[in-house]
């Protein structure tokens, strides 16, 4: 699952362009429009299981030049969060490091997100991202681990392309239309997640500041369908808020610092 952060779920960013990136389907879609804001909109999670999907990716279209306004990743960047889980509270911290990670030829940003709850480490995971020609933020893979009482307890949701039929998925796209869909992910059984447009809002305000034109997407995961969230991107910064959605645990996380080294 993608991450950025880790914090209430794992995380993810998207953004739909034009036409599709370096060997990846093509999304095109209608234009940007704005709906209600409603926090808690659900829709139609998109199609899954598709063993025929199988991104063609050119390492020489790949960058590590991150700009996307919805995804940037500069090294030295860290965005600091806090949030709750059932009341409990919740502190995650994504750095964009300056170590790279060869995938498939392609050479993908290494960024690290480490998530703890009143101090005990609960999830780090290295996440690894590269920026297609056009703009797409490609989503290569993660290295996650769990944590109960110090000690690594789960490193489900790890994947990486290439390995074991896992398939990179576009986590942050050029040109956002609402009502766009696309895969983020994909290691079939263990990494599927999906991602929709759901609308543009005009501001939203978090502990880090208000931010404007803010995108709205809906992620999911077919393995794990009580598992929707809200997030909320803000241009220049990426993730700001993070809402989850039909399930029986409450969760939510807010951007509260922005720092750059």
């Amino acid at each position: 699952m993608n991450r950025l952060p880790t914090l209430v779920v794992a995380l993810g960013l998207a953004v739909p362009l034009a036409a599709c990136g370096s060997g990846g389907k093509d999304n095109t879609a209608s234009s940007t429009s704005t709906t209600e804001p409603d926090a808690t909109t659900t829709s139609s999670p998109p199609t899954t299981a598709d063993p025929n999907y199988h991104p063609t990716i050119d390492p020489a279209d790949f960058s590590t030049e991150i700009t996307n306004p919805l995804f940037p990743l500069t090294p030295g960047t860290t965005l600091t969060y806090e949030g709750t889980r059932d009341g409990r509270p919740m502190h995650g911290e994504v750095v964009v490091t300056s170590e790279t990670r060869d995938i498939l030829g392609v050479t993908c940003v290494i960024v690290q997100d480490t998530v703890t709850s009143n101090g005990a480490l609960v999830e780090k995971t290295a996440d690894w991202y590269a920026q297609a020609s056009n703009g797409d933020v490609w989503y290569f893979g993660e290295d996650t681990k769990e944590y109960e009482n110090g000690v690594v307890s789960s490193t489900h949701g790890t994947w990486e392309a290439g390995v074991d039929n896992a398939q990179p998925g576009v986590v942050m796209k050029a040109d956002p239309k609402v009502g766009d869909h696309y895969r983020q992910e994909y290691r079939p059984g263990e990494a599927e997640d999906e991602a929709e447009v759901l609308r543009v809002e005009p501001s939203l305000e978090v502990p880090a500041g208000t931010y404007p034109d803010i995108l709205v997407t809906l992620d999911s995961d077919p393995l794990n369908p009580d598992k929707n969230d809200n997030k909320w991107y803000a241009p220049g910064v990426g993730l700001v808020k993070t809402t989850r959605i039909a399930t029986g645990h409450s969760e939510t996380s807010e951007l509260v610092k922005v720092t750059t080294g």
